[in-house]
């Protein structure tokens, strides 16, 4: 592997570390950070959160630091993955974060410059990357979450409209959302991978109702998204009526990678510090399992470097599977908010009472999230048996059977 950053990167790096040290400042690793308070249940943490978040997005946009992959003519920068690459490394200090405004820029954004119309790309791409607009992801259903391709809610054409009705589940923000990409099937007498057509969704719309789905922990970061006779003009579908599911794996392909990236705020050093406080680092069997959360951190910082290396040698070989990365990280994640739970003993048992009002307890219960969110486990290896290893593909009875044929309609 190869760390070290050509002239052209090293001053690239200077560059941000000069816009950073001057806009933001260094994260804490406590409670004064503001970009830990996505996961508040304070409703007025979490508002103050969100706008923080529109607010430095627009900072970066007004900078000419948002998008530095975009291509030019979409807002962006026209740089290379190693840009983008350096410059979250070094955010990565700051209090700083644009929440998930940046997971709606990594799924709609390249999805609309690849299949968008020249109109759509003019509308939507710059208040997407400025923040002023927030998305949210209309594809999951109660009986299509990991065989997507299976999902029911319907649009039917009407003159110049789409009527769509039917039910989304699992949908990120879409209480804050302003527009949704949504996936419908437009024709249920082809194989369900066939009949599909992609939509962008107005989500002020008359016909949508969206229901908070309550967690465990308080919150609701989840929505099911109720259609009824919603009314879609022409103009808001993406690409060709029919060829849905390949305009929908451009929006795939982002996701698992964004969601193996996320979750640092649960890293080695909060876990020793938990172990510490209550005297628990001389436990043999305790000290093998924070040996452990180590190499787990340690491992991903060497996938993260390796495919570093790939993005800036060109050497595509040394790149690693996403569902690998995306696994690994969900793994060594549930391994360790666990463990701190585990530390904890009879305090584990709190909520509010325990450290950090509950840190540790909403950590061990959002873990879930992120192992299935983006695709299961179990999805990803199949991806990595099929894709990575050669297995023979699982079997699929329905693939190739009109849609209303199957179990499923």
């Amino acid at each position: 592997m190869d760390f070290q950053d050509s002239p052209e990167l090293a001053a690239f790096r200077e560059e941000v570390r000069t816009f950073l040290s001057a806009n933001a400042e260094l994260r804490r690793g406590d409670d004064r950070d503001w970009s830990r308070n996505g996961a508040a249940n304070d409703p007025a943490l979490a508002e103050e959160y969100r706008a923080r978040c529109h607010a430095w997005q627009k900072l970066l946009f007004d900078s000419g630091w948002a998008g530095l992959t975009w291509p030019t003519q979409f807002g962006g920068r026209g740089l290379g993955a190693a840009q983008q690459i350096i410059f979250g490394q070094e955010l990565a200090a700051y209090d700083a974060t644009s929440g998930f405004l940046t997971a709606a820029q990594a799924l709609v954004g390249p999805t609309l410059m690849q299949h968008g119309s020249a109109a759509q790309q003019e509308r939507y791409l710059a208040p997407l990357l400025s923040g002023e607009e927030s998305w949210c992801q209309l594809f999951s259903e109660p009986g299509a979450g990991s065989d997507l391709a299976a999902l029911a809610t319907r649009a039917v054409l009407d003159g110049e409209e789409w009527v769509v009705n039917g039910q989304k589940v699992w949908t990120s923000s879409a209480q804050h959302a302003d527009f949704g990409i949504l996936i419908a099937r437009t024709n249920p007498e082809l194989p369900k991978h066939e009949g599909l057509t992609y939509f962008i969704v107005d989500m002020r719309s008359a016909g949508i109702e969206i229901r908070p789905l309550i967690q465990a922990q308080g919150v609701a970061h989840f929505n099911e998204v109720f259609f009824s006779d919603l009314r879609i003009p022409e103009s808001n579908l993406v690409g060709e009526v029919g060829d849905g599911w390949k305009v929908a794996r451009t929006t795939l392909r982002s996701e698992s990678s964004m969601i193996s990236g996320a979750g640092q705020a649960t890293n080695f050093a909060a876990v020793l510090s938990t172990a510490r406080r209550l005297e628990r680092t001389e436990d043999a069997v305790l000290r093998q399992e924070l040996a452990k959360v180590w190499t787990n951190e340690q491992v991903l910082k060497w996938m993260s470097w390796r495919t570093q290396t790939a993005v800036m040698t060109g050497r595509r070989e040394l790149a690693l599977h996403g569902s690998l990365l995306k696994n690994f990280f969900t793994r060594s994640l549930a391994h360790r908010v666990n463990l701190a739970v585990e530390l904890e003993g009879p305090e584990g048992m709190l909520w509010h009472d325990a450290e950090g009002d509950g840190f540790w307890q909403y950590q061990c219960l959002n873990q879930f999230a992120s192992r299935i969110g983006g695709g299961t486990e179990e999805v990803h290896r199949n991806n990595l048996g099929e894709q990575a290893l050669g297995l023979p593909r699982e079997p699929a009875l329905d693939r190739d059977v009109p849609w209303t044929q199957t179990k499923r309609s």
